[in-house]
């Protein structure tokens, strides 16, 4: 609906700040069309690789260090292929550098001591010998200045900075305890979904789930995707039929709408509710998860939704959960986050 206002006045810009959440694959697709055949401009913000690569021509990328924009020409993956080799070039640039510098340092180092040798091996009846060695220290001096003054100015390459990026890693085992599954994970049977004293939105479902399935609910918006999440979770009673769940099942659910979050308790308090742990082991903890400064003592209210959403993460992480219910988790997730929350689940065991 807000895209469909937006457009209702045939505007010459559009602004989209993550337009793909929330949007179903049908719609995904019109607006990748749309946006290929639109005469207009579009500055996008989207953590979206796939939506980039489709619909941008330009990419103007914001440094969290410095806080300057640096445009690349084309799509995202053209835009990841000139950084990695940009850095891989100013890599190489400062390892030679710092050699470099090693080697006048140990060349200056190495004059000095020769003229301080001369002189104190030498007499005044050798003028000549000493006047020489002098001039060698002056010269050794001077280098040393010049080298001083190229490390001050703004020729020095600058040390790339690690990128610094959430760790993450999926474990089935909380407070030393051992979360292994047994063949019957979850068992769906002929269930039926949706708001009481309304049709229901799903019928009839039968589904057994064993260890170590990926199992994906597709379908357009409204269809009742995230109530059969929010049903096997608990949080919604059946219509009617049944949800069951293995004996030795730990169940974490990420909701969409990040409401099972308490806005009013901050980070480190969420943790602890779920995991016995010290404060300074919690704000460890959530180290891993990019939260650093005062971020782990502000309620969660206040926080961005990409910092909710590593709350989200971390709590499922912290309860040792082996069975988990994702309802679009990588909603708000920056780029970097997405791939290492995809390399966590492809290590993950529940």
């Amino acid at each position: 609906l807000a895209l469909a206002l937006a457009l209702l006045d045939h505007p010459q810009v559009l602004l989209l700040d993550e337009p793909t959440n929330h949007l179903d694959i049908a719609m995904l697709e019109w607006l990748e069309g749309w946006l290929a055949g639109y005469s207009g401009a579009a500055l996008i913000v989207s953590h979206d690789r796939t939506f980039l690569n489709r619909t941008v021509t330009r990419i103007l990328d914001l440094d969290p260090e410095t806080h300057m924009l640096r445009k690349y020409t084309g799509n995202y993956s053209a835009y990841l292929e000139q950084y990695l080799a940009e850095r891989e070039r100013q890599e190489d640039a400062y390892r030679d550098q710092v050699a470099e510098i090693r080697r006048m340092r140990q060349d200056i180092a190495l004059t000095k001591q020769q003229a301080a040798w001369v002189e104190q091996t030498t007499t005044p009846r050798t003028p000549g010998v000493r006047r020489y060695a002098k001039k060698v220290a002056r010269k050794a001096l001077s280098r040393e200045k010049k080298l001083e003054r190229y490390i001050d100015s703004d020729e020095r390459v600058e040390k790339p900075l690690a990128g610094w990026q959430m760790n993450m890693q999926m474990s089935m085992e909380t407070a030393g305890e051992a979360r292994h599954l047994g063949q019957d994970v979850l068992a769906l049977s002929d269930l039926s979904v949706g708001d009481a004293g309304y049709r229901p939105l799903l019928e009839g479902l039968n589904l057994q789930v064993r260890p170590r399935r990926r199992i994906a609910f597709t379908g357009p918006n409204g269809a009742g995707k995230t109530t059969l999440l929010r049903t096997i979770a608990g949080r919604v009673q059946p219509v009617s039929g049944q949800v069951r769940l293995g004996a030795s099942v730990r169940l974490g659910y990420m909701a969409q709408e990040q409401e099972l979050l308490d806005p009013q308790m901050n980070a480190v308090e969420t943790i602890r509710r779920n995991a016995i742990m010290s404060e300074t082991e919690a704000r460890s903890f959530l180290h891993y998860f990019l939260f650093t400064g005062d971020q782990p003592l502000l309620p969660s209210g206040q926080l961005s939704y990409g910092e909710r959403a590593r709350l989200m993460l971390a709590t499922l992480v912290v309860q040792g959960c082996n069975l988990l219910l994702l309802d679009e988790p990588i909603n708000h997730l920056d780029i970097p986050s997405r791939s290492r929350f995809e390399q966590a689940l492809s290590n993950f065991d529940g």
